[in-house]
């Protein structure tokens, strides 16, 4: 379970005036960022000040060199150069795409000076990546997307995660991206200025559940195919949690109390293939995935999903999909 203790009051400060200084929230993009998490971040501090009638948080979109920044979607945000950025009560990193770039000297000075202060510090997405890699979550409990967990977990083996769709470890706060921000948002909300201001934030959104951070990131099997019976979904898990290390499908029968022959007979009936060939498919579109957002060597891309060279990979992949895994990297990097 995450954590959710909530901290002392926020840092914001009275004026010589008796005004109560707007909590100044961060949000540091980098190229490629996820404009779905970086709306969802930010949106609902638009809406609490617009309801509160006051300004509640400033917020300030930042940028290792400032100027405009380009979302994975193309969408262009302009953006305040770090060196410029105003003294900070919350500051989270925004990343996507693109993992093996998520390097940036100053960025990481920034959070590593940020982290000293003790102010709360988080990332939405693949922004879990650029404060690992800082030194600022040894230590610390997070989550990012589930896509990149298993990337995550082999470059930085020590830090424990999760695939909830956020985590509050004492002043880190991560988040798996998406509308997933929204709900870590509203958290955030609830404890600085109460409930109530938060569920007309989540109201204004039509988000009609504010979703703790033990809830997970994928949609259950069951609306994902379609299926009712806990016993394919049960044997769907099990294959989608262990894509590199495979199980005999005989084994996974098993532990879903079917037969062999009776597990065959439904996977024909709900998804006219049988169960090897489904897994074989879960395996080639994770391969897939992971050619079109990583640099990773075919070899190493093989063996994550279960095949034992790049070349077990490449003739399986081309009959599959028509092209070699070679040609589809190809293909994406003349996009």
């Amino acid at each position: 379970m995450a954590e959710t203790t909530p901290q002392t009051k926020p840092c914001s400060t009275a004026s010589s005036e008796g005004r109560r200084r707007p909590i100044r929230i961060g949000l540091l993009l980098f190229p490629n960022f996820s404009m779905m998490a970086c709306a969802s971040a930010s949106e609902p501090f638009r809406a609490a000040n617009r309801l509160a009638g006051e300004t509640l948080y400033d917020l300030h979109i930042l940028s290792s060199t400032g100027g405009a920044i380009s979302s994975s979607s193309g969408f262009k945000l302009e953006t305040q150069a770090l060196a410029f950025a105003p003294e900070l009560d919350r500051l989270f990193v925004v990343a996507s795409l693109d993992i093996e770039q998520l390097h940036d000297k100053t960025a990481t000075r920034f959070l590593q000076r940020f982290a000293i202060t003790g102010k709360p510090i988080g990332a939405l997405s693949n922004g879990s990546f650029v404060l690992a890699r800082a030194g600022v979550l040894d230590g610390y409990r997070c989550t990012l997307h589930w896509e990149s967990l298993a990337e995550f977990g082999e470059e930085f083996p020590l830090i424990e995660t999760c695939r909830e769709i956020y985590v509050r470890d004492r002043n880190r706060w991560t988040c798996a991206g998406g509308i997933a921000a929204i709900d870590l948002m509203l958290e955030q909300v609830a404890t600085d200025f109460g409930g109530n201001l938060a569920a007309e934030v989540a109201e204004q959104f039509l988000h009609s559940r504010i979703r703790g951070p033990e809830e997970f990131q994928r949609m259950e099997t069951k609306w994902r195919y379609g299926v009712r019976d806990e016993r394919i979904n049960a044997a769907i898990r099990c294959m989608e949690h262990n894509l590199e290390t495979l199980v005999e499908i005989s084994d996974i029968a098993q532990k879903c109390n079917l037969s062999l022959r009776h597990m065959e007979r439904l996977w024909h009936k709900h998804f006219d293939m049988t169960p090897k060939q489904f897994y074989m498919r879960l395996r080639l579109k994770e391969a897939q995935r992971l050619l079109k957002e990583t640099s990773e060597p075919i070899a190493g891309i093989a063996l994550r999903c279960g095949f034992v060279s790049a070349s077990h990979l490449g003739g399986t992949y081309r009959r599959a999909f028509g092209r070699s895994p070679g040609e589809e990297r190809r293909v994406i990097s003349r996009r």
